[in-house]
């Protein structure tokens, strides 16, 4: 697994009922100011809408459609938590630190360089088809799949076995910490690993080797993330035990989930009461929550902003005139002030001329080329890479946006 090689933008996680809210042209600056980090969750949740019961005016394809139209196209999509539990329980570090993880890259050797291509993932594919209508019959058995799940979940039984007296949701975060680290209960809580992530005996049996070959530490130390992720599960059960959160939605169980994936982000955005209560007992110090209709009205002052500018200028495509965002009056302003490089606000590059800027498109598809014509997956080597090309599916327009440079599309045409 390797981290995301990212553009400018602070990273940010959001849930589907936020997306849902913004218009085409507030999501163009959702991409544009922010690096989206896709969850495996908001993919099934997305497709989930295929199932004809949502349905209400709109046909199900177009209910997707219209939420694959908005998802940012610049996103890097998350590796699923348990994929990433069981690597890290066999001994692959997981780097909590704030990015995307996304799957081994392609290895590229071209003269005396090396380096590593990303092509689309699957997920963000797939909206790329979802936008023309195109769905596979196995993604409307995933969707089917998933209400038959959500309908099988049985919040009454999780209340009678975690039952308990727990007065507030930091005492519930206090003793699901303290459950996961204590001492007497290093090896239950390795089964409880197993048992919730599935873990087939084969694995099992090399994690335990592992394991006590380290001491037999506690889960924490010896796998902070799949500790993280038990921290939540745990958390939530003993909250529908303590009657702090409801059990009348199933759908309770799945919207928690997305906390798994908040040591990959430094911004969480929803509009769901349950995460607005719950995401800031496990968010750090260099992270925030944001309500979702908040975030909805900056994207929009932003579009406002920008659309003040001269016709010719925003002829030019997105890319060319809105690298950083505004520097005054503006949450994003203090949000790239917080959370991206202390001299973001400084133009130390040098514009490119014409004929540099066509060399680096000739070096771009250089590289491109050879990643097609050659194969192999590898883990990254630290600090020996010369280059990392990933490759994205941008449109040309985005709303009532163009997106690229004129001179792109036609090259793309070409």
């Amino acid at each position: 697994l390797m981290l995301w090689s990212y553009k400018m933008g602070p990273i940010i996680i959001f849930d589907k009922s936020t997306l849902q809210s913004l218009s085409p042209d507030e999501a163009v600056w959702l991409d544009t100011h922010y690096l989206p980090n896709i969850t495996p969750l908001f993919f099934i949740e997305t497709l989930a809408d295929l199932h004809p019961k949502v349905a209400k005016g709109r046909t199900p394809e177009q209910i997707v459609g219209n939420i694959a139209e908005k998802t940012p196209p610049n996103a890097g999509a998350n590796v699923h938590h348990r994929t990433l539990c069981i690597n890290e329980l066999l001994g692959s570090q997981v780097t909590m630190v704030r990015h995307p993880v996304v799957d081994y890259g392609q290895s590229v050797v071209t003269g005396d360089q090396s380096g590593v291509f990303f092509a689309p993932s699957p997920e963000m594919k797939a909206f790329t088809r979802w936008q023309n209508g195109e769905f596979s019959e196995i993604e409307r058995e995933v969707a089917r799949a998933w209400r038959r799940a959500l309908s099988g979940l049985d919040l009454e039984a999780i209340y009678k076995q975690y039952r308990c007296k727990l007065r507030s949701l930091k005492e519930v975060k206090q003793a699901a910490d303290a459950m996961l680290n204590k001492s007497g209960s290093r090896y239950a809580n390795l089964k409880l690993a197993f048992d919730t992530l599935q873990i087939p005996e084969r694995q099992r049996r090399t994690i335990r080797s592992r394991w006590k070959s380290m001491g037999g530490p506690v889960l924490a130390t010896f796998a902070p993330y799949t500790a993280h992720v038990l921290t939540v599960d745990l958390f939530f059960n003993l909250a529908i035990g303590a009657d702090l959160i409801g059990r009348d939605r199933p759908s309770n169980k799945i919207d928690i989930a997305y906390l798994y994936y908040l040591p990959f982000c430094m911004i969480f955005a929803s509009n769901d009461s349950l995460h607005e209560r719950t995401a800031k007992y496990f968010l750090k110090d260099d992270q925030t929550f944001l309500i979702g209709k908040d975030l909805k009205a900056e994207l929009a002052s932003l579009d406002a902003h920008y659309s003040q500018l001269p016709q010719e200028v925003k002829d030019r495509g997105v890319m060319s005139f809105a690298g950083d965002p505004p520097h005054e009056g503006f949450l994003t302003t203090s949000l790239w002030d917080r959370f991206m490089r202390p001299d973001w606000r400084v133009k130390s590059e040098v514009p490119l001329t014409p004929e540099k800027s066509a060399k680096l498109v000739e070096r771009i598809n250089q590289l491109h080329d050879a990643a097609k014509q050659q194969s192999g997956i590898r883990p990254p080597v630290q600090g020996g890479d010369d280059f990392m090309l990933i490759e994205h599916s941008v449109p040309v327009r985005m709303g009532k946006w163009r997106l690229v440079p004129p001179e792109a599309e036609k090259a793309r045409r070409s």
